[in-house]
């Protein structure tokens, strides 16, 4: 399934990095080797980035109906080898072979999308302040797109970034996620075998001060495109702002979940759970702050510590989550845990790297509730992007209204109620760009 070495695509061609550097992916389930990555560095994001900057002018007086055809024959080729696909994607993540093939099931019906898009690409013509004149707007490619992705949801996140950037007329230059090369490598083998000009998408291995890093700071590429960390975010918007490119970000969350005293606490719990732990908490949408009427805390409370026992941890397709991507990302979870323990917190299950046989050898961190927490701690103001929520106790809907808006990452926010005015009150006033009621 996996080559024993992961090369770049440049273009249509499969290179080495000039320096012929290599890095070690590892299978995050059980620690064992999958292959080894190319290392690319300015060097090579340099003729990348020439290749693009050549390839661009011709596939943007393409027709966009024509580039939808082409991109549509990309997607014919992730639905032929969708199950190859997914197998990868739960090779390199950890997730079991169900998740990865709903996963990749997503990412085909986004490239759909965006391919019958070549139909779509509306201008519009606008009233004119002059008499005999006529105002119009048309669509037009920004040229050279820098695109870098997260490893949580691999082939989702190629999809979202790659098919939006092309069906526009641009070229795009992919820097692969450093966890999951061997995703974002069998997307251009597909996209080369679709026909795919030369150039049009090159995909880059490697880190991001190495690779995505020159790739931000590029002079020749108009428009970064970037998931990931928040931290990383802000280096990225300095970088690429500098020199006025287009930068598009989405990055973590902090997001709350509020269960007030009037809501059905077992569908409250299921949500919850399944919000906090799926895809063992790395989404940027994760629900990580679970805000609590104290009427019914101490209910919700303890039927989510019963709960949270009988998730069922691996990468079998009847487990609840699997492991976190890395290693590193695992110890600074458990870093995070154990210093909020340190300044009081109460750890209520879990807070500690799974040890048992089955588990020892991978990247497992056990679910993860934690009450007592000060509401300005770091644990509570910084994602962790794993399976670990905090429980928070409230007085009311104000409060609660109050702490879910008490964070710097506005991102997703859920409430249950059976109250209609306290619903349409919180999405009304919750500061976050989603807003999600009883689910």
């Amino acid at each position: 399934m996996f080559p024993n070495q992961i090369l770049n695509w440049i273009g249509t061609q499969e290179q080495p990095t000039q320096a012929n550097e290599w890095f070690d992916k590892l299978n995050p389930a059980n620690g064992h080797l999958l292959c080894k990555v190319a290392r690319s560095r300015a060097a090579d994001i340099q003729q990348a980035v020439e290749l693009a900057k050549k390839a661009q002018p011709a596939w943007g007086d393409t027709p966009a109906v024509q580039r939808g055809m082409i991109l549509h024959k990309i997607v014919v080729g992730m639905q032929n080898r969708q199950s190859e696909i997914a197998a990868i994607v739960a090779a390199e993540t950890g997730k079991s072979m169900k998740e990865a093939l709903g996963e990749t099931g997503g990412a085909i019906q986004c490239g759909l999308f965006y391919a019958s898009e070549g139909q779509r690409l509306y201008g519009r013509t606008t009233t004119s302040g002059t008499a005999n004149k006529y105002a119009m707007t048309i669509r037009q490619p920004i040229g050279v797109a820098g695109l870098i992705i997260a490893a949580n949801t691999p082939i989702a996140n190629v999809a979202w970034k790659v098919f939006p950037a092309l069906i526009c007329g641009n070229s795009a230059i992919l820097k692969a996620a450093e966890d999951t090369p061997a995703t974002a490598w069998i997307f251009g083998q597909i996209a080369k075998e679709a026909g795919l000009p030369d150039g049009v998408l090159s995909i880059m291995q490697g880190f991001g001060e190495e690779a995505g890093a020159p790739l931000v700071a590029h002079n020749d590429v108009g428009v970064i495109s970037f998931t990931g960390s928040t931290e990383v975010g802000r280096i990225i918007n300095r970088s690429a702002g500098e020199r006025f490119a287009r930068i598009s970000l989405e990055l973590g969350g902090k997001n709350p979940l509020v269960v007030c005293d009037d809501a059905d606490l077992e569908n409250a719990a299921k949500w919850a759970l399944l919000s906090a732990f799926s895809n063992a908490g790395q989404r940027c949408a994760s629900t990580s702050r679970i805000i609590i009427f104290e009427s019914v805390y101490e209910k919700f409370r303890d039927m989510l510590v019963e709960k949270t026992g009988k998730l069922k941890v691996g990468t079998a397709d009847d487990c609840d989550f699997g492991p976190v991507i890395n290693e590193g990302q695992l110890l600074n979870m458990v870093a995070a845990v154990q210093k909020a323990k340190q300044n009081g917190a109460t750890i209520l299950c879990g807070g500690e790297r799974m040890t048992d046989a089955e588990h020892k050898d991978g990247y497992y961190m056990a679910p993860t509730l934690i009450e007592n927490v000060d509401p300005h701690d770091e644990i509570s103001e910084c994602e962790l992007f794993g399976p670990v929520a905090l429980l928070f106790k409230v007085k009311d809907f104000e409060h609660a209204l109050q702490m879910a808006n008490d964070t710097p990452y506005g991102l997703t926010a859920s409430i249950h109620t059976q109250s209609i005015h306290r619903a349409t009150r919180f999405y009304d006033k919750v500061q976050t760009g989603v807003a999600v009621v009883n689910a």
